[in-house]
Protein backbone atom coordinates (compact mmCIF):
# COMPACT_ATOMS: atom_id res chain seq x y z
CA UNK A 1 0.00 0.00 0.00
CA UNK A 2 1.44 3.63 -1.10
CA UNK A 3 1.80 5.79 2.02
CA UNK A 4 1.64 9.25 -0.22
CA UNK A 5 -0.86 9.09 -3.09
CA UNK A 6 -0.85 10.99 -6.42
CA UNK A 7 -3.24 13.18 -5.14
CA UNK A 8 -0.73 14.67 -2.42
CA UNK A 9 2.02 14.53 -5.03
CA UNK A 10 -0.08 16.85 -7.33
CA UNK A 11 -1.22 19.01 -4.47
CA UNK A 12 2.60 20.01 -3.05
CA UNK A 13 3.92 20.44 -6.30
CA UNK A 14 0.54 22.56 -6.92
CA UNK A 15 1.54 24.65 -3.53
CA UNK A 16 5.41 24.69 -4.48
CA UNK A 17 4.13 26.39 -8.19
CA UNK A 18 6.00 23.40 -9.84
CA UNK A 19 4.22 22.21 -13.62
CA UNK A 20 4.46 18.03 -13.50
CA UNK A 21 3.16 15.96 -16.11
CA UNK A 22 1.31 12.36 -15.13
CA UNK A 23 4.39 10.80 -15.71
CA UNK A 24 6.42 12.83 -13.04
CA UNK A 25 3.51 12.83 -10.78
CA UNK A 26 3.71 8.64 -10.88
CA UNK A 27 7.62 8.68 -10.95
CA UNK A 28 7.37 11.15 -7.55
CA UNK A 29 4.65 8.86 -6.04
CA UNK A 30 6.80 6.09 -5.97
CA UNK A 31 10.06 7.50 -5.34
CA UNK A 32 8.63 9.15 -2.08
CA UNK A 33 6.68 6.10 -1.26
CA UNK A 34 10.20 4.55 -1.21
CA UNK A 35 11.36 7.35 0.93
CA UNK A 36 8.93 7.21 3.83
CA UNK A 37 9.17 3.41 3.54
CA UNK A 38 12.93 3.80 4.11
CA UNK A 39 12.99 6.15 7.29
CA UNK A 40 10.13 4.08 9.20
CA UNK A 41 12.62 1.20 9.53
CA UNK A 42 14.23 3.51 12.35
CA UNK A 43 10.82 3.56 14.27
CA UNK A 44 11.79 -0.50 14.49
CA UNK A 45 14.75 0.50 16.32
CA UNK A 46 15.12 0.61 20.54
CA UNK A 47 16.23 4.26 21.34
CA UNK A 48 14.67 4.02 24.48
CA UNK A 49 18.51 4.30 26.63
CA UNK A 50 19.71 6.72 23.73
CA UNK A 51 19.84 10.53 24.91
CA UNK A 52 18.66 12.60 22.50
CA UNK A 53 21.21 15.03 21.13
CA UNK A 54 21.78 17.66 19.23
CA UNK A 55 24.76 17.00 16.94
CA UNK A 56 26.74 13.62 16.59
CA UNK A 57 30.02 14.90 18.04
CA UNK A 58 30.46 15.96 21.51
CA UNK A 59 31.04 19.61 20.72
CA UNK A 60 32.11 22.03 23.00
CA UNK A 61 32.38 25.85 23.32
CA UNK A 62 36.12 26.82 22.62
CA UNK A 63 36.09 30.36 23.18
CA UNK A 64 38.15 32.10 25.56
CA UNK A 65 36.80 34.01 28.41
CA UNK A 66 35.19 37.09 28.10
CA UNK A 67 37.63 39.42 30.14
CA UNK A 68 39.01 42.63 29.71
CA UNK A 69 42.49 43.54 28.94
CA UNK A 70 44.52 46.41 29.30
CA UNK A 71 44.81 47.44 25.14
CA UNK A 72 46.93 50.71 23.42
CA UNK A 73 46.00 54.24 24.82
CA UNK A 74 44.03 56.59 22.55
CA UNK A 75 46.68 58.95 21.88
CA UNK A 76 49.19 56.19 20.50
CA UNK A 77 46.67 54.84 18.30
CA UNK A 78 45.95 58.58 16.92
CA UNK A 79 49.08 59.17 16.40
CA UNK A 80 49.32 56.86 13.40
CA UNK A 81 46.79 58.76 11.60
CA UNK A 82 47.19 60.89 8.83
CA UNK A 83 44.71 62.96 10.43
CA UNK A 84 42.60 63.09 13.52
CA UNK A 85 40.11 65.86 14.81
CA UNK A 86 38.65 65.49 18.47
CA UNK A 87 40.47 62.59 19.53
CA UNK A 88 39.06 60.64 16.46
CA UNK A 89 39.93 59.14 13.03
CA UNK A 90 39.22 62.17 10.30
CA UNK A 91 38.42 60.20 6.91
CA UNK A 92 36.51 62.11 3.94
CA UNK A 93 32.89 62.14 3.59
CA UNK A 94 31.21 60.14 1.53
CA UNK A 95 27.82 61.23 1.95
CA UNK A 96 26.74 64.41 -0.55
Amino acid sequence: MSRISKEQVKHVAHLARLAISEDEADKFTKQLDDIITYAEQLNELDTSGVEPTTHVLDLKNVMRKDEPKKWLEQEDVLKNAPEKQDGQFKVPSVLE
